[in-house]
């Protein structure tokens, strides 16, 4: 049994389909607000927008017991928390840093839709934090 199957047996089939939608569409409002990071009339809005963002998947991640999406969204969220102090722009590494997150995301995010047994490798990139973000 995938792991989609598991979440259908384990919570109704309503509850799943919002959070497949939501974290969906979520994942796809990543990349634009990462990459406008860099322009410094947008960092303060986008940063925001990205914390929102990590914060409303951890708290649905963390209600459908999806640790290797909770554990992602607990560090991005905590990064951006830190960030969110900054004037901006956002360094070239902070956004590369931010990018593989986003694409880690997509790959769960197609191994919860693609029914996989297990979920994608977290790419080792990921845990080498930028110590500089601005």
């Amino acid at each position: 049994m995938g792991m989609l199957k598991r979440l259908e047996v384990d919570f109704s089939y309503d509850i799943v389909e919002e959070f497949l939608s939501h974290y969906s569409l979520m994942c796809d409002l990543m990349e634009p607000l990462i990459v406008n990071l860099s322009r410094e009339d947008k960092f303060k809005n986008n940063i925001d927008e990205l914390f929102r963002i990590f914060h409303n998947i951890k708290s649905a991640a963390g209600y459908m017991h999806i640790d290797p999406v909770l554990k992602l969204t607990t560090l991005a969220e905590d990064v951006c928390e830190e960030a969110r102090s900054l004037q901006g722009p956002a360094n070239d590494s902070f956004i590369d840093w931010l990018l593989l997150v986003s694409d880690q995301f997509a790959k769960y995010k197609n191994d919860i839709e693609g029914d996989a047994e297990y979920f994608s490798v977290l790419n080792p990139n990921i845990i080498d934090i930028p110590s500089q973000l601005d």
